[in-house]
């Protein structure tokens, strides 16, 4: 697939007075300035401090919050916290109950089961609360669209607080407080908070609250880091600064449950690729088979057997998970070559016996090989129920608002939808969306690569690599930069792993450099000892058998001109 590659345009006079000004070397201004970062702000960034996190007060109802949470803490009130399934959720339960639990007062929990009763708050749900009587109800990652579902626990006399960082819509629940920084009248300097960085900001204005020492909250800042980084929030502002200093508790975490999960994941180095890649899918993989109290059985436990137990469990869900992930993605890959569906502008497909917890992975997989919005629906009786995800320059959910005529109900943002239809109005659906998906022009966008800066081999060192590091923990927001390499030699080729991956040495001169892609083996095909090429990936130090070398991990290539 054709890629464009777009570079930064380079502003000298900005690159040469941050460089100096900030005692760093040319590469790293360079990619702060093309980061858009404010002069003002790259302290902050390069090297934030707990001075760095801001008034919790600014928040909508953070007072009213607090005051609530304050008085049910002196009467000792029956309190419960509902929260969702996925990592951001079961953080979010976790920094809660226990600062609150600290604070001596006990608190229960109630997490949905995803595969009977779906996202956020239900009614059954709130029948069971209200029955055992409970005064004050906390939702954490979830909340803000629950209008119906508040106003019945209103009736109930069950008072309700929402935490939550999802979009707003016309009308806010009517609940006690709602602590949301995406509400209109929002002052909060940072609006892109996850769930859990918002019970963050809760704990810490009821620390202060209390003249409590600060190391009352921030000593959960390795969950919050770990809830922040699996939710692909933008790490930039104060998520940046929970990510960072977050990122440092991890490595000496005192959460046995957290340190169970780090040691089986297998990572060497602790980082944002470790928490994204090694712990997040492992916590998910719980909610996914429906299991989520698993996951926050393993954060909450002081009991190092029953974690031991627990992280088992945790890892045999993943397998699982990546086990009915792979059968789904076959099928959907059989259906889609056999059938042409490449060809569509949507990918639109469904099956039976589908799993409800895997389909959205399968979906992200879909759209990221064909480079189309795609949309995976399994039977369920007479409903077919599923997820969607787009690709940049196609906004799904207005998309699927064109086709209302053939969905049950569906809900979500532009990049990634929840949607059912009747099993029967399928292939009208399928027709309908793909005339939207046509009008769109979906043929016509073309994936870009942003690049940071054009660079030559000679002038790169494992120093100047090194200290790229200033700029992790890399995620949303903040990507791992790209550099483009022109006119390189290949002095070696070959497929690694049965050809899905490629091997290479790249010469520039007299200097030479490994390269490796992912998922990248068919260049084996079409290149060749001699050839010249230019290549856009990131820079990396691969250890092996104790020698460092410089690494480009290759994105994309092309034959020189």
């Amino acid at each position: 697939m054709n890629k464009k590659w777009q570079v930064y345009e380079s502003n000298e006079k900005e690159i040469n007075k941050i460089s100096e000004k900030y005692n760093v070397n040319r590469l790293l201004s360079t990619i702060l300035v093309n980061r858009k970062i404010k002069e003002e702000d790259i302290e902050v960034f390069l090297n934030p401090t707990r001075n760095n996190f801001h008034n919790p007060f600014l928040m909508p109802d953070m007072e009213i919050a607090v005051e609530r949470i304050i008085k049910a803490i002196k009467n000792n009130e029956k309190v419960i916290i509902f929260g969702d399934y996925d990592v951001d959720g079961i953080t979010s339960i976790t920094v809660l109950k226990s600062f609150l639990e600290d604070r001596g007062i006990h608190v229960d929990q109630y997490i949905p089961n995803r595969l009977e009763e779906g996202y956020g708050l239900n009614k059954p749900a709130i029948d069971e609360i209200a029955k055992n009587n409970y005064n004050l109800m906390i939702t954490v990652d979830c909340g803000i669209s629950g209008i119906e579902e508040i106003e019945y626990a209103n009736s109930l006399g069950l008072e309700t607080i929402v935490t939550d960082h999802h979009e707003v819509g016309d009308k806010l629940p009517n609940a006690l407080a709602v602590v949301d920084a995406k509400r209109k009248d929002n002052r909060y300097p940072c609006r892109d908070l996850a769930g859990v960085g918002v019970v963050f900001k809760l704990i810490q204005a009821i620390g202060i609250k209390l003249g409590l020492e600060e190391k009352e909250y921030l000593k959960y800042l390795d969950i919050v880091c770990v809830g922040t980084i699996s939710d692909i929030v933008p790490l930039v502002d104060e998520n940046r600064v929970i990510a960072k200093l977050g990122l440092m508790l991890v490595k000496q975490t005192k959460n046995i449950g957290l340190k169970s999960l780090l040691m089986s994941s297998g990572y060497k180095n602790i980082d944002s690729n470790t928490i994204s890649f090694g712990v997040a899918p492992r916590i998910n993989a719980c909610g996914r088979m429906g299991h989520a109290d698993e996951a926050l059985k393993l954060f909450l436990s002081k009991d190092i057997y029953e974690v031991n137990e627990l992280t088992k469990k945790l890892n045999n869900y993943n397998t699982l998970r990546q086990e009915k992930e792979r059968a789904i993605y076959e099928d959907a890959i059989n259906q889609i070559e056999s059938n042409r569906l490449n060809e569509k502008n949507a990918i639109i497909i469904a099956g039976e016996n589908w799993h409800h917890g895997v389909i959205g992975i399968v979906s992200s997989k879909i759209t990221d090989l064909y480079f189309k919005p795609s949309i995976l629906l399994c039977y369920e009786d007479d409903l077919a129920k599923g997820s969607g995800r787009s690709i940049p320059g196609f906004d799904l959910h207005e998309a699927l608002m064109k086709c209302q005529n053939t969905i049950d109900r569906f809900g979500g943002h532009a990049m990634a939808i929840g949607i059912t239809i009747k099993r029967d109005k399928f292939e009208d659906f399928k027709k309908e969306f793909e005339e939207v998906a046509k009008e769109a022009k979906i043929d016509e966008i073309i994936p870009i690569i942003n690049i940071d800066a054009k660079i030559n081999l000679s002038e790169i060192n494992k120093e100047m690599v090194a200290s790229l590091k200033q700029l992790e923990p890399f995620g949303e927001g903040n990507k791992k930069p790209i550099f483009a390499f022109k006119n390189l030699k290949i002095d070696s080729i070959r497929a690694l792993s049965e050809g899905k991956h490629i091997k290479m040495t790249l010469k520039d001169g007299n200097t030479i450099v490994n390269a490796i892609g992912f998922n990248l083996g068919y260049l084996a095909d079409e290149y060749k000892i001699g050839d010249k090429i230019d290549v856009v990936g990131t820079l990396e130090i691969n250890s092996f058998n104790g020698v460092d070398n410089l690494q480009i991990n290759i994105k994309d290539v092309m034959k020189s001109i």
